[in-house]
C-alpha cells in the first residue's frame, strides 16, 4: 500500500482538475497541464480534493498509485505558483546575458556558448552571475537547469562552473609545494 497515495492532493481556488479517458488535466491561472495515467488508476475529484484511486490490488499498481499521486500535486502546485531554479556562475570574468530566446553564456571557452530557451520554460538573468529557470512543469524546469548546468559543471579545486544556488561544492586541497625536479 502506497501511503503516498493515500492522501488528497488539495486543490487551491482557481485550479481545476478532470479526468477522462486515461488523461488527467489540470488548469490554472498559470497554464495547463496534462499527464496519460494508467488505465487501473482513477482520479476522483471531491470538492476541494482530488484523490488517486488504485482499480485492484498488485505490488506494480501499489509504485504507480504514488507515482501519480505525486505527478498530480506537481501539476496542481506548477499551474497555482510555478516553479523555479536558481543557478550561479563562479569564475573570473565568467558572465551571462538574455538575447532573445537564447542564453548566452561566456564561461571560460574561447567561444560563447548558445543556450536555446525550451517551450513552456522561462529563462531570466538577473545579475551577471545568476540565471533563473521558471516554469509550470517541475521536469522540465529541473531538467533544463541540469542541462545548463553540465555546460559548464563546478570543478572542485577553484569553485569555477555553474552550481545550483544552493548547492555545496566539497572543495579538494591543491598541490601541496612538495620537492620537485630541478
Amino acid at each position: 500500500m502506497s501511503r503516498i497515495g493515500k492522501m488528497p492532493v488539495a486543490i487551491p481556488a482557481g485550479v481545476t482538475v478532470s479526468f477522462a479517458d486515461g488523461v488527467v488535466t489540470v488548469k490554472g491561472g498559470k497554464g495547463t497541464l496534462t499527464q496519460k495515467i494508467d488505465g487501473d488508476i482513477i482520479v476522483k475529484v471531491e470538492g476541494t480534493h482530488a484523490l488517486v484511486e488504485k482499480g485492484h490490488e498488485s505490488p506494480a499498481l501499489d509504485a504507480k498509485h504514488g507515482l501519480y499521486r505525486a505527478l498530480l500535486h506537481n501539476m496542481v502546485v506548477g499551474v497555482s505558483e510555478g516553479y523555479s531554479k536558481s543557478l550561479t556562475v563562479n569564475g573570473v570574468g565568467w558572465k551571462v546575458a538574455k538575447q532573445g530566446k537564447k542564453l548566452v553564456l561566456n564561461v571560460g571557452f574561447s567561444h560563447p556558448v548558445e543556450f536555446e530557451e525550451p517551450a513552456g520554460v522561462t529563462i531570466t538573468c538577473p545579475t551577471p552571475n545568476e540565471i533563473v529557470v521558471a516554469g509550470i512543469d517541475k521536469t522540465l524546469v529541473g531538467q533544463t537547469a541540469a542541462n545548463i548546468r553540465t555546460i559548464r559543471e563546478p570543478e572542485p579545486y577553484h569553485g569555477y562552473g555553474i552550481a545550483y544556488k544552493d548547492e555545496v561544492i566539497e572543495r579538494k586541497e591543491g598541490k601541496t609545494g612538495g620537492k620537485g625536479k630541478k
